[in-house]
């Protein structure tokens, strides 16, 4: 795509606002700018990870990740390149620190399950219910709307557009609240020394429903 061609692209993606007005208006805070951000670029960026991760869930929540990110750090952030490239870059690097960390994962539980006994093996898998009221106290500390979000999510199974009319607001609001509680857990696990061993992407959502 050419220079001119890209620029009329973006222009009709974001109206009259320039890339300075996009990052003023990110910096101070506009959710209106945010949203446009957001819905312009949503889709492309999991487009874009599904290309590491070939996951879709996955995808969503480095996706998710970045753009909660980009408001968390709002006001401090600088931008070296444009703010698309910026967003891209983010979502690369996330999608590939993803790959490292599942990786790393794989290798210790192989390596904890050769190197054990059976009996040794089966008393490291006891902790899991140890996770399991970790999971489900980080739960019940969520702020009320993020927790209730978060459990209609994964415990009841709603979509998140159905959660958004439910409750009278919006899908990214939805979006952001279920990654912020996601963020949350993991944080915590991974201080209590359980995250290297259990929480492959599957197993993590297994014991999240199992908690709720």
């Amino acid at each position: 795509m050419s220079r001119g061609k890209k620029q009329h692209k973006d222009a009709e993606v974001f109206g009259e606002l320039s890339e300075e007005q996009l990052l003023r208006g990110i910096t101070a805070g506009d959710e209106s700018t945010f949203r446009r951000l957001f819905d312009a670029y949503y889709q492309l960026l999991v487009s874009f990870a599904f290309r590491f991760l070939n996951d879709l869930d996955s995808s969503r929540n480095v996706v998710q990740d970045v753009f909660v990110s980009l408001y968390d750090k709002r006001e401090s952030i600088t931008i070296h390149t444009s703010l698309k490239a910026h967003l891209y870059q983010s979502v690369r690097n996330r999608a590939l620190n993803v790959l490292k960390r599942d990786k790393m994962q794989r290798e210790h539980h192989h390596r904890i399950f050769e190197e054990q006994s059976e009996g040794d093996a089966y008393e490291e898998i006891s902790g899991v219910d140890e996770m399991q009221n970790r999971i489900s106290k980080v739960v019940d500390e969520l702020p009320p709307q993020c927790r209730k979000i978060f459990i209609m999510s994964r415990r009841d199974g709603v979509a998140n557009g159905d959660i958004a009319d439910q409750l009278s607001i919006s899908k990214r609001t939805v979006e952001t609240q279920i990654s912020k509680a996601l963020r949350k857990i993991r944080e915590d696990l991974l201080k209590h020394g359980f995250l290297s061993l259990f929480a492959t992407m599957v197993m993590f959502e297994v014991l999240i429903r199992a908690c709720l």
